[in-house]
C-alpha cells in the first residue's frame, strides 16, 4: 500500500531539519516548567501501575524519551524520520530508537505501560486520527497511561521555512474536546486536562492530555 502524501513530506521535512532541530530544541525542557510537570507527572503514574516499558511516538531527536529515562522510565522512541532517529541514537547511545509509523507500529498488542505523543498528533490529517489512537490502544495494556501534548485551535499551519532550511510541512493545531470524544472512541479516559497561554515565540495556547486505557 503507498504512503499517502503528507506522511512523506512529513519524513521529508524531519529528515531535512534533523541535525538542526535537535542543536535549537536540545535544552527547550529546561525553560519549560510545565512541560516537565506534565511528564513528570505521566512518570509517576507509569510507576504506580508497576512500571513498564514506555513508547515515546514520534520521538524526534530524543529528548523527551531521555528526560523520561532520567525520571526512570522504560522509555524507548520511535520516529518517521530515519535522519531523526540517527541524531537521537548518536545523542543518547544509551536509549533504544526505532523507525516506525505510530499508525502502524510493529509493537506487540497490550505490551506497553505508556504512550507518549509529544506534539507528534498534529501532522496527521483528522480523518486519520481515529485510527492512530485505535492503534495507541492496541500496544498498550490495560489500564495503560497515554500522554498527548498539542498546539490549540482548528486551523493548518504551512511551514515553508523553519530550523534553519526551506521545507514542505503542515501542522494541525487540535481542539482539545474533539481529542477527548477521539479517545474515548478508542477506549481512553481522560484524566487531566491541561492549557497554558502561549509562550514566546509560540503563536497558540499549548495543551496536555493524560488519559488511561479502560480496563474493560
Amino acid at each position: 500500500m503507498s504512503e499517502p502524501a503528507d506522511v512523506i513530506a512529513t519524513r521529508t521535512a524531519y529528515d531535512k531539519v534533523a541535525v538542526d532541530y535537535e542543536l535549537l530544541l536540545r535544552d527547550e525542557l529546561a525553560e519549560k516548567p510545565v512541560d516537565r510537570a506534565m511528564l513528570g507527572i505521566f512518570a509517576e503514574q507509569i510507576a504506580a501501575a508497576g512500571g513498564g516499558p514506555v513508547a515515546d511516538l514520534g520521538c524526534g531527536p530524543g529528548r523527551v524519551t531521555a528526560h523520561l529515562a532520567g525520571l526512570g522510565v522504560d522509555a524507548f522512541g520511535v520516529d518517521l524520520s530515519p535522519g531523526m532517529v540517527e541524531v537521537a541514537r548518536a545523542q543518547h547511545p544509551e536509549l533504544r530508537f526505532d523507525v516506525g509509523s505510530m499508525a502502524a507500529l510493529e509493537i506487540q498488542d497490550a505490551s506497553l505501560a505508556g504512550v507518549v505523543a509529544w506534539y507528534s498528533i498534529i501532522h496527521t490529517p483528522p480523518e486519520r486520527q481515529a485510527g492512530v489512537f485505535a492503534e495507541f490502544a492496541r500496544v498498550l495494556r490495560p489500564g495503560g497511561w497515554l500522554l498527548l501534548a498539542f498546539q490549540v485551535g482548528d486551523d493548518v499551519v504551512h511551514l515553508q521555512h523553519a530550523y534553519g532550511h526551506d521545507i514542505d510541512l503542515h501542522t494541525r493545531r487540535q481542539s482539545p474536546d474533539r481529542i477527548r470524544s477521539l479517545l474515548e472512541d478508542a477506549g481512553f479516559a481522560e484524566f487531566v486536562r491541561l492549557v497554558r497561554e502561549p509562550v514566546a515565540p509560540e503563536k497558540s495556547a499549548q495543551a496536555y492530555v493524560l488519559a488511561s486505557l479502560s480496563h474493560t
